[in-house]
């Protein structure tokens, strides 16, 4: 009886083990570690090189850390400081440090409940809730934020040449950093439970970048306060996002 046990937890065990994942298909480059405990911020991915990719969604970090990519639907939008002035640019032809991104064509919406407000309450909230929504929290995937945000504290970051010690304060107050309120926006983030360090920093599950509804400005989003009947996107599984492959060319 015993054997037959020891089978029968072993077939479980491997059944969850290779359990299909029912996300959307998460490619990083790079990994945050690389830059805090190895001073490497040389560039892991051309980014021109995704720019044929329909639906795309994408976020990181300049190469030599000297901005941000936020990519949208395929639209680029990569945030610069220059003349002590946040300065976007669509075009391609910029090379990464850090980057996350994933093709989804259509979304599934939902409004977020109303005591779901901080940083961390939607972390948790997204971990819950995705699997009601055939998604895995086990596994990396992409969400929309659409909304009104009572508080969003933002950077752009622009590192000085030559400076190998790295600190997530220092990420944050080295270039650009604000913080808007009670404004409308929208955010992109990735979320995952295994990759703190590689895409999302030690201490959090997500990793976010905001965008004006107009698209004339761009940041990394460091820290929130939802307002009410904020909106969360997550990839509408089996709608249009079929054969979407992250096919790049390198």
């Amino acid at each position: 009886m015993n054997k037959q046990l020891a089978c029968l937890f072993f077939l479980i065990l491997c059944a969850c083990e290779t359990a299909p994942n029912p996300n959307p298909e998460v490619r990083y480059y790079g990994a945050l570690k690389n830059m805090m405990h190895k001073g490497d911020i040389s560039a892991s991915v051309d980014l021109s090189t995704l720019k044929d990719l329909e639906h795309l969604y994408g976020l990181g970090a300049v190469k030599g850390l000297k901005g941000e990519v936020l990519i949208w639907d395929s639209q680029y939008l990569i945030a610069q400081k220059k003349n002590n002035q946040l300065q976007l640019s669509n075009q391609s032809d910029h090379k990464a440090t850090l980057f996350v991104c994933s093709q989804v064509a259509e979304w599934s919406e939902h409004v977020i409940p109303q005591e779901v407000k901080t940083y961390q309450e939607l972390e948790d909230f997204l971990g819950e809730f995705v699997h009601s929504q055939g998604l895995s929290n086990e596994h990396p995937f992409p969400f929309l934020l659409e909304g009104r945000f009572t508080r969003a504290d933002w950077h752009v970051i622009d590192w000085a040449d030559g400076d190998m010690e790295h600190s997530h304060e220092k990420h944050i107050t080295s270039g650009l950093h604000s913080r808007l309120s009670d404004e409308r926006a929208a955010v992109l983030g990735f979320y995952s439970t295994s990759h703190q360090g590689i895409f999302t920093h030690h201490s959090s599950k997500m990793h976010l970048h905001i965008r004006s509804l107009e698209g004339d400005f761009a940041a990394h989003l460091d820290d929130l306060i939802l307002g009410d009947g904020v909106v969360l996107k997550l990839p509408d599984l089996g709608v249009g996002n079929e054969g979407l492959g992250m096919s790049i060319t390198e």
